[in-house]
C-alpha cells in the first residue's frame, strides 16, 4: 500500500491499494475511490462486536467501513474536514490516543475503540462530552488535526496543561487526565472552574492549534447577527 497526502491547507490522503488490500473508517470518510473499490461494513479487527458496542456508547458508528481493492489495484481518498494536517501514526510503536474525530482511517489490523469520555456541564463540547479515540493493535492509522500542529516530547514526570479542545494525539503511556482549576470562570464549561488536560510524561504528544468547537465558539457571535439581520 502506497500513500500520499495531496495539499497544504485543506489535504487530502491519497491511498493505492494493490488488489487484495484494504483499509477501515468510520462510516462517511470517503472522498472518492476508483470502480473496482468494493465497500463493506465490519466490526474491524480485535474486539469485534464488544469493540463496535464500546464504540457505540462513545457515541461513535458501532460498525466501519473496509475498502478493498479487487482485481486489480485501485484508489482510495479522504478528505480532510477543516484546515490542518493530516498525520501518519505506526500503530505497531504502541497505543495512541487521538481526539474525537480525528481518526481519519487505518490498515485493516488498527482496533479503535473509545480510549476516554467524560461529559461536562455546558458548552464547548455540547452533548459529546469530551471523548478521545483509542487506536491499537498492528499498521498504520492516519490522523487529521485541525489547524497548526505542534509536538512535544515530554520526559519522564514532565507535565504540560492544555486546553482540552487542543488535545489531538498522544501516545498511550502519557498520564492523561482532566483537570479543574477554581476560582476562573469559563463560558466554555461553565460551572465555577477552568478545565484543563494534564498530560503527564514520558511521551510524545501532537497539539492542535485550531479545534471545531473553539472555531466555532470564536464564529458564533458573528453568525448570530448576521441570520438575525437576515
Amino acid at each position: 500500500m502506497q500513500h500520499r497526502v495531496v495539499g497544504t491547507t485543506l489535504p487530502v490522503l491519497e491511498l493505492s491499494l494493490e488488489a487484495g488490500e484494504e483499509v477501515i473508517s468510520t462510516h462517511g470518510e470517503l472522498g472518492w475511490m476508483s470502480p473496482n473499490v468494493t465497500m463493506h461494513q465490519t466490526t474491524g479487527a480485535g474486539h469485534g462486536l464488544m469493540g463496535a458496542l464500546k464504540r457505540a456508547a462513545g457515541g461513535a458508528g458501532v460498525l466501519l467501513t473496509q475498502y478493498r481493492a479487487e482485481g486489480a489495484p485501485g484508489l482510495v481518498a479522504f478528505a480532510a474536514h477543516l484546515p490542518g494536517q493530516i498525520l501518519e501514526v505506526a500503530v505497531d510503536d504502541g497505543p495512541y490516543l487521538v481526539t474525537r474525530h480525528g481518526w481519519l482511517c487505518a490498515t485493516p489490523q488498527v482496533v479503535p475503540s473509545i480510549g476516554f469520555q467524560q461529559r461536562f456541564s455546558a458548552g464547548l463540547f455540547g452533548g459529546e462530552g469530551f471523548v478521545l479515540e483509542r487506536l491499537e493493535g498492528s499498521g498504520t492509522a492516519w490522523v487529521e488535526l485541525a489547524g497548526e500542529t505542534v509536538s512535544y516530547d515530554l520526559a519522564p514526570g514532565q507535565t504540560l496543561l492544555v486546553h482540552p479542545g487542543h488535545v489531538g494525539l498522544f501516545e498511550a503511556r502519557v498520564s492523561f487526565q482532566i483537570t479543574l482549576i477554581k476560582g476562573i470562570a469559563n463560558r466554555f464549561f461553565g460551572g465555577d472552574g477552568y478545565f484543563l488536560a494534564k498530560l503527564t510524561g514520558p511521551g510524545k504528544i501532537w497539539l492542535q492549534s485550531t479545534p471545531l468547537p473553539i472555531l466555532a465558539s470564536a464564529l458564533a457571535p458573528y453568525l448570530g447577527s448576521i441570520l438575525g439581520g437576515r
